[in-house]
């Protein structure tokens, strides 16, 4: 297994995830770098914080450097990263990171599985459609609302490969500071998904955050 080093953070990614482009990208530093480079800006020591969409574990890492460990819950709906994840959070003395297997979800949804397709390419798994074939599995349905909730996050980290479509239904609560999410426009329909985002982050308190977002990351602060 490669390790690389990311703004401080010891990443390992084994062989079987390390096409010659996500190798690229980590090798150079550029690996998830504006999501990077606002969480780095945004979160503040004592925070809590949501992330949604873990990846390989970097940016829960990256976020337990800037507050602790203890007030970091990652959630991750590809079981086969889960190990990997748990080895990276290991790797950089951040094991007491709360990760939870499941598929996060808006909070009208009916049902406690989800289908998830799972991908070689783990940053293209995302929530199945029909014809998505044997990488389908049923993975545990996480409302938004109850974990916002439940979590009371500062800071909320996303990245969920189109399924934030779904969980800008209703108000945030007033504990949520910071929002930092790439948006994947090609899973839905583009502008009337962003408005509805941009107007629910509004109704929320927050704003749009010119210096932290940057491209398909978009970051909101509250007022």
């Amino acid at each position: 297994m490669d390790i690389f080093e990311l703004n401080g953070v010891q990443i390992g990614c084994p062989e079987a995830l390390g096409t010659r482009a996500i190798t690229r990208k980590l090798s150079s530093g550029q690996y998830e770098g504006t999501e990077a480079r606002a969480v780095m800006m945004r979160v503040k020591p004592g925070w809590r914080v949501l992330e949604l969409g873990a990846g390989l574990g970097y940016m829960g890492a990256l976020a337990a450097q800037l507050t602790d460990a203890l007030n970091v819950t990652c959630v991750e709906a590809n079981p086969d990263m889960l190990q990997v994840i748990r080895e990276n959070y290991v790797r950089n003395d951040a094991a007491e990171i709360d990760l939870r297997h499941g598929a996060v979800v808006g909070d009208d949804y009916e049902g406690d599985t989800l289908a998830f397709a799972r991908n070689p390419l783990f940053w293209s798994s995302r929530i199945a459609e029909p014809g998505d074939g044997d990488g389908v599995v049923e993975v545990p349905a996480l409302k938004i609302g109850a974990l916002l909730k439940e979590l009371r996050p500062n800071a909320v980290i996303m990245d969920v490969e189109g399924a934030e479509q779904y969980l800008f239904e209703n108000k945030w609560p007033k504990s949520v500071r910071v929002v930092v999410m790439e948006l994947h426009p090609r899973y839905f329909d583009s502008r009337a998904t962003i408005k509805k985002i941009i107007d629910c982050m509004s109704a929320s308190g927050l704003t749009y955050d010119p210096q932290a977002s940057r491209g398909n990351v978009l970051a909101l602060r509250r007022v």
